[in-house]
């Protein structure tokens, strides 16, 4: 078998070292769900007259139709209802169908019998809200009040989380206004709005509004200048965080709403800040094996951060270190973002996900460029002086509870997880995760060198144990799901001295050699996301079984029965990449709604585990130089 895990490494490698920029960087596709798709077409269609590039996104979403009619977000979904009633309006809209078209006529027999938009996602009301195809006053609406009251008010618009606030900002601004475009070729979507869709709010959340608007009355009153300074100050929110490239926090979909609330606010469809915006996010279009596809964020940083230190890893290190260096130091932010409401004192230093991204640095992508460049830190002044700016915010950032959040430090406001908006917790709360806990502790156990006896790693440990599910894994929310999050959690107790001897260690290891595939692989479905439990793909996925083994190499410390099985599974993966596994989605950012395909990971993740496999086995040439048969 070592004969076939050096093929494979010298196979990746190379491979990897195609996609290598002239500036060290690398940029693969970040293939999320249609939504942005969707988004993109429409926004085409309203603002300019690019109608090739409508065309070739709407060719693909057309391919991506189920032949039962319905659109989904991954393999084995039966159907994803919003998804499919996004894709109907969009391809109506840019004329690619008419109504008369069977493709629609399927579409539209799905949508019925799954209740219309009855049972739609939110953000797919608003998105109709906007066309006027579903009526404002049926969503829920925080008054433009919320951005006037103080952080330190009992609930603020700061409450929420970053990436929460910079969607929650325009759209704001379009449910006030109640703002809708105007086309006569705008799709009417009636036949799909119920007569149950049309009752008024229901009455905890017309109580929950009410008592959102008395507690601002009672603060701040509601004299008539304070509605304009309310709406002005959501306004400056959006075009104080918008990126050199137009785009909003670099995502296609806070760009999308920010683009409709400047037109709610006067701007003209020509202005250059929508058009900037627009032309902003073509630069997120990537190509995909069924055309076009608008990315909501380029995840170059992340890509390049994890396969230049994957690359740096014995045997045969084959890069330009210092190209690739030079870009992640260039990536690094020296701009105060809003995570310094709560770090005041704190200097920036993180990174983000996209090369556009300046201000909004999250924990993730800040450990993973930390990683990367850490080997040069202790022989380079420069280096080392970012890498300890890197460090002190990501070890600032820590929540107050022990464990790490994504964006910002402890955004765990309770009343926001009942928003009456889908997927309310995961949108509005950045709270400790056990991905990013995990990850965290291994970074700075195993590479920034911290003891298990620092207090910083010793709340992250017990925050790990406390919040360790009863079958032994742990929950992910940033990838799917179990596996991502026992993962994390294991690399991370094993990187700060923690050993099968530890109970919450051996459970954890227990539990993920249970849920070992027969092919001897891992692989988990999305809808472990959405139902909250695991739920096994019953296939495995060249991702979550190097997730897997990486966490079993990192405990045992030595070959067992269960790593040769999986070392020999994802071999047999990498060599049948054709199979609909290996396009999977392992990304998670909102349960039921939104999930990725990293197209870097199946490179990243085998890449990595087949160089510890390696290791772990102390031959990394042995075969070559003895001649032994595989």
């Amino acid at each position: 078998m070592l004969t076939r895990v050096n093929q494979a490494v010298d196979k990746l490698t190379n491979e990897i070292n195609a996609h290598l920029n002239a500036d060290g960087s690398f940029h693969f596709c970040f293939e999320n769900s249609l939504e942005t798709d969707v988004k993109m077409i429409l926004l085409l269609k309203t603002f300019t007259e690019d109608n090739l590039l409508i065309q070739q996104l709407c060719s693909r979403l057309a391919a991506l139709q189920h032949k039962d009619g319905y659109w989904k977000l991954y393999e084995d979904d039966n159907g994803n209802l919003s998804a499919t009633i996004e894709a109907v309006f969009a391809l109506l809209y840019a004329g690619y169908y008419t109504k008369k078209s069977p493709e629609i006529k399927k579409a539209s027999d799905y949508i019925k019998l799954k209740g219309g938009l009855t049972n739609a996602h939110s953000l797919t009301k608003i998105t109709l809200a906007l066309y006027g195809q579903y009526p404002w006053l049926n969503l829920m609406h925080l008054p433009v009040y919320i951005i006037l009251l103080p952080p330190k008010s009992p609930l603020s618009f700061y409450d929420f989380s970053s990436y929460g606030r910079i969607h929650l900002a325009p759209i704001l601004l379009v449910s006030d206004s109640r703002y809708t475009v105007k086309d006569t070729k705008i799709p009417d979507m009636s036949p799909f709005l119920l007569q149950r869709d049309l009752a008024p709010l229901d009455r905890n959340t017309r109580t929950l509004l009410l008592g959102v608007y008395q507690s601002i009355k009672a603060l701040i009153g509601l004299p008539q200048q304070l509605y304009q300074s309310a709406r002005q100050r959501l306004l400056l929110y959006m075009l104080q965080r918008t990126e050199s490239d137009g785009t909003l926090y670099s995502y296609t979909t806070a760009t999308f709403y920010m683009i409709y609330a400047l037109r709610s606010a006067g701007y003209s469809k020509h202005h250059p800040s929508i058009q900037n915006a627009i032309n902003g996010l073509k630069t997120h279009l990537c190509r995909t094996q069924k055309g076009y596809h608008t990315q909501n964020s380029p995840s170059a940083v992340w890509d390049t951060a994890l396969l230049m230190y994957v690359l740096q890893m014995p045997p045969s290190p084959s890069y330009d270190l210092n190209a690739g260096v030079h870009y992640l130091l260039n990536q690094q932010h020296s701009y105060y973002g809003d995570w310094m409401m709560n770090l005041p004192s704190v200097s920036p230093g993180g990174w983000g996900f996209s090369t556009s991204n300046s201000i909004h640095p999250d924990v993730d992508d800040t450990t993973a460029a930390l990683r990367a460049i850490s080997p040069y830190a202790s022989s380079n002044p420069v280096i080392q002086d970012r890498f300890v700016r890197g460090l002190n915010w990501v070890t600032a950032m820590q929540n107050d509870d022990g464990g790490w959040p994504a964006f910002e430090k402890d955004k765990t406001h309770p009343l926001l997880s009942y928003v009456p908006m889908d997927g309310a917790a995961h949108a509005s709360l950045d709270p400790s995760t056990a991905d990013l806990t995990g990850r965290t502790i291994e970074f700075l156990g195993h590479h920034a060198k911290f003891p298990k006896t620092d207090p910083r790693i010793h709340k992250a440990i017990q925050w790990l144990k406390k919040h360790q599910e009863p079958d032994g894994s742990w929950y992910g929310r940033w990838g799917i799901s179990y596996i991502y999050g026992t993962w994390s959690a294991l690399t991370g107790l094993s990187a700060v001295g923690l050993s099968t001897g530890d109970p919450c260690v051996h459970n954890g290891i227990q539990w993920l050699e249970s849920i070992q595939n027969k092919d001897g692989g891992w692989g988990e479905s999305c809808l472990s996301d959405e139902k909250e439990q695991y739920i096994p793909l019953k296939a495995s996925t060249p991702s979550q079984t190097a997730w897997a083994l990486d966490a079993l190499i990192s405990v045992h410390k030595q070959k067992t029965p269960t790593i040769e099985r999986g070392i020999d599974s994802l071999l047999n993966q990498l060599e049948e990449e054709t199979a609909w596994t290996y396009q999977y989605p392992t990304g998670a950012g909102l349960p039921g709604k939104f999930y990725v395909y990293y197209h870097s990971y199946n490179y990243i993740w085998p890449l990595l585990v087949l160089k510890k496999y390696l290791a772990l086995v102390g031959t990394v040439n042995e075969e070559k130089q003895q001649g032994t048969p595989g």
